[in-house]
């Protein structure tokens, strides 16, 4: 089992980064990055990691899942067309489409949150609801193959979430 986490390249939340990522290692799945180049990446908070993808050369079908990292960073994504066309593969593709804190902003602009329930950053809630979504401010969201959550807060769960439905 393989998952692509899409980090920005400067100011990804390094609690989303690493905490779901520890989580996804010690279930027994392998994790690759993708970002805008594949030059080291840096966290808000100072974490670094060198990512194995450019987005843009990302495909959904080598992974059981895609995760869009939040942070003030991630606002490089929130109208990308690479992006959106990433998230659009996997859920054409029947893949878990995950997302925190920013990130369910990425997923409401490609499209894919309308009649969905969904959470985010509360800063990205208005974006969320007039793009369809249904906004239920829970920390951890899942609606069908979607994941949602809230900030950093929500990092751990957010993982296991996303782990629980790898599972299925």
């Amino acid at each position: 089992m393989k998952v692509l986490m899409v980090i920005a390249q400067k100011d990804f939340r390094d609690e989303e980064f690493f905490e779901p990522r520890e989580v996804f290692i010690k279930n027994g799945t392998e994790v690759k990055v993708a970002s805008q180049k594949l030059t080291e990446a840096r966290g808000r908070l100072g974490g670094t990691t060198i990512p194995d993808v450019t987005i843009g050369e990302a495909e959904a079908q080598d992974f059981a899942a895609v995760i869009f990292v939040g942070g003030p960073g991630a606002a490089v994504y929130l109208n990308d067309s690479a992006a959106h066309k990433l998230a659009r593969d996997f859920y054409a593709a029947g893949k878990i489409v995950a997302a925190i804190c920013l990130g369910p902003s990425i997923l409401a602009n490609a499209g894919l949150l309308r009649g969905v329930r969904a959470t985010c950053t509360p800063s990205e809630q208005e974006n969320l609801k007039m793009r369809g979504a249904e906004y239920t401010g829970a920390p951890v969201e899942v609606d069908g193959k979607i994941v949602t959550a809230c900030g950093p807060e929500a990092s751990r769960e957010f993982g296991k979430k996303i782990v629980e439905l790898l599972k299925q």
